[in-house]
C-alpha cells in the first residue's frame, strides 16, 4: 500500500453532549484509514463519538504504520506528547485517559511498546481491533493488554457492526489482507500475515450499506488486492473482476476503484473488466519498485522489468485512457549507478500520471537489512531528486493534458471559494469547480480548463 501519510483520518463532528471522546491519528496506508474507521464503529456503542483533537479526548488510539524506517521512534515521540495531556487532563479533574497503540507496529513491537511506554494501556495488533470494547473492560480493571499476535481476519469482519459511520461519496473497503510475496525489503507479511479475502457476502452487504448512505464510490483495499479469492455466495472462488462486476451491480454505486495490486496478479479476466466495466475507473496503481532486473531479483519481486512492461501495454489494449500510477524504492542495496539509471528508462517508458517514490530504509527482521552494499544516505537523496524531478513532469504533463477535455467530475465538498465545489476525476485528480457547491454527491460532466501539478481547474457544461 502506498504510505506514510498523517492524519485523523476518522471524519469527525460536533460530539454530542454526554458522549465520551474519541481521537484516532492515522498513519499510513489506507488501509489503516478503513481500520480506524471501524474502530470508531467497534466503540460507538459504548457511547464514543470522535473529536479532531486529542486534548481533553478520553480514549486516544494511535493506529500504526510499520513500512518506513524509525516508524516506532514516531509514535514514541507522539506518545509523550499524549501522556502530558492526560496529566494535565487529570489536574484539571476531568478524569482519565486510556491510551492505545493499534496497527502494525503494535503487531510487531508490542512487548517493548509495554516496556518503553508505561503510559499506553493497551497494544493491539491489526487483526484484533474488534475486541476493543472487551479491552477497555479488562483495562479498567487492570493496566497493560496485548492482543493480536496471531492472524483471524475473519473474526474480525464476522465482529464488525453491520452498519458504518461513514460521511460523504466516497469510502474505502477492505476486501483482502495479507501478503504472500514476501518482497525482501517489506513487513508486510509479518505483520499482517498471510493473504486472506473477505467472502463476497460480506463484502457485497457491506457495499450495499454504504450506498444506502449515499456513497458513489468504493475504492476495494487489500495489501494484494488483485489477489483477490473471495469464496462466493455458490461456493465458488470470485476473482477481483467478477467481484467488481457485482459490486457495479448495485444500485447508486457508480465508482469502482482498487489499491494497491501487484504485477502478478493482473489476470486476463481483469484486465477485460477494464475494457468492459464503466463503473470501473480507468485509473491503476500497479508498483514495480525499481526498473533493474538484478535488484527486482533481490527484492524478490518475482517478476522481470520487461514483462512489467508488456504488461503494461496489454493493460493499455484494453483501456487506452488509462492513468498508471507505481511506487519505486531507490537505494536498494548494492544498487548501482547504472541501476539506477534503468529505473529512469522504465519510468519513460511508462509514463505515470503519479507514483510514490521513496529512499530505501531497511526494515529489521527483513532479508534486505542484512544484505552487503547498503548505499549511502547522501546517493540515495541524489537519486531520490533526480527521480522525482522526472515523475512531477510526468505528472504535470498529464495534468495539463486534461484541459480542454470534458470529464465526470464527483463532487465530494465545498471548495474555498464561495460556490466552488471540489471533486474527483476518473483519474483521481482533485478538481476544483466554481458555481457547483449545490450539487454535492452528484456526478456531473465538467469542462477542464487547467491542470496544475496537483490538481485540475474546470466549469459546469452548460453553466
Amino acid at each position: 500500500m502506498s504510505d506514510t501519510l498523517t492524519r485523523p483520518e476518522v471524519e469527525t463532528a460536533a460530539v454530542p453532549e454526554g458522549a465520551k471522546r474519541l481521537f484516532i491519528k492515522t498513519y499510513g496506508c489506507q488501509m489503516n484509514v478503513y481500520d480506524s474507521e471501524r474502530m470508531a464503529d467497534v466503540l460507538r456503542p459504548l457511547g464514543y463519538a470522535t473529536t479532531d483533537s486529542p486534548e481533553g479526548a478520553d480514549f486516544v488510539i494511535l493506529n500504526t504504520c510499520h513500512i518506513r524506517e524509525k516508524a516506532g521512534e514516531k509514535i514514541y515521540s507522539e506518545l509523550g506528547k499524549i501522556r502530558q495531556m492526560r496529566e494535565r487532563k487529570l489536574e484539571r479533574g476531568e478524569g482519565g485517559m486510556t491510551i492505545a497503540v493499534a496497527g502494525c507496529v503494535a503487531q510487531a513491537e508490542g512487548e517493548e511498546i509495554m516496556l518503553r511506554a508505561p503510559a499506553v494501556d493497551i497494544v493491539v495488533g491489526p487483526q484484533a481491533y474488534h475486541q476493543l470494547p472487551e479491552l477497555l473492560t479488562r483495562t479498567a480493571r487492570s493496566r497493560g493488554e496485548r492482543i493480536g499476535a496471531d492472524f483471524a481476519p475473519n473474526e474480525k469482519f464476522d465482529a464488525m457492526p453491520a452498519v458504518r459511520g461513514v460521511k460523504g461519496y466516497t469510502a474505502f473497503l477492505t476486501v483482502q489482507e495479507g501478503c504472500d510475496k514476501f518482497c525482501s525489503f517489506c513487513v508486510v507479511p509479518y505483520t499482517r500475515g498471510a493473504e486472506w479475502s473477505r467472502p463476497v457476502e460480506g463484502v457485497l452487504a457491506e457495499a450495499r450499506g454504504l450506498a444506502d448512505q449515499g456513497v458513489r464510490e468504493v475504492t476495494l483495499l487489500g495489501q494484494n488486492v488483485n489477489a483477490y479469492d473471495g469464496e462466493g455466495p455458490d461456493r465458488t472462488v470470485w476473482t477481483l473482476a467478477r467481484l467488481a462486476r457485482a459490486l457495479a451491480e448495485i444500485p447508486g454505486l457508480d465508482r469502482i476503484r482498487y489499491t494497491t495490486s501487484h504485477a502478478n496478479d493482473m489476470s486476463d479476466d481483469l484486465i477485460a473488466a477494464h475494457a468492459e466495466l464503466d463503473a470501473l475507473m480507468p485509473y491503476l496503481h500497479l508498483p514495480v519498485q525499481a526498473g533493474s532486473d538484478r535488484v527486482l531479483r533481490l527484492m524478490n519481486r518475482k517478476h522481470g522489468r520487461q514483462k512489467y512492461i508488456d504488461l503494461i501495454g496489454r493493460i493499455r489494449e484494453a483501456r487506452p485512457d488509462l492513468a498508471l500510477a507505481g511506487d519505486m524504492i531507490v537505494g536498494f542495496p548494492g544498487e548501482t549507478d547504472r541501476e539506477f539509471e534503468d529505473t529512469l528508462d522504465l519510468v519513460r517508458q511508462v509514463n505515470y500520471a503519479s507514483c510514490f517514490s521513496f529512499m530505501y530504509s531497511p526494515r529489521p527482521g527483513t532479508p534486505a537489512a542484512a544484505m552487503p552494499g547498503q548505499v549511502p544516505a547522501e546517493v540515495m537523496k541524489a537519486r531520490l531528486k533526480v527521480l522525482q524531478n522526472l515523475l512531477l513532469e510526468q505528472q504535470l504533463a498529464f495534468n495539463q493534458a486534461q484541459a480542454g477535455k470534458t470529464l465526470n467530475i464527483l463532487l465530494e465538498k465545498k471548495g474555498r471559494h464561495a460556490r466552488q465545489a471540489i471533486g474527483r476525476s476518473p483519474y483521481l485528480q482533485s478538481v476544483h469547480v466554481d458555481g457547483a457547491d449545490h450539487l454535492l454527491g452528484q456526478i456531473v460532466p465538467v469542462r477542464i480548463e487547467q491542470g496544475n501539478q496537483n490538481s485540475l481547474k474546470g466549469s459546469l457544461i452548460g453553466a
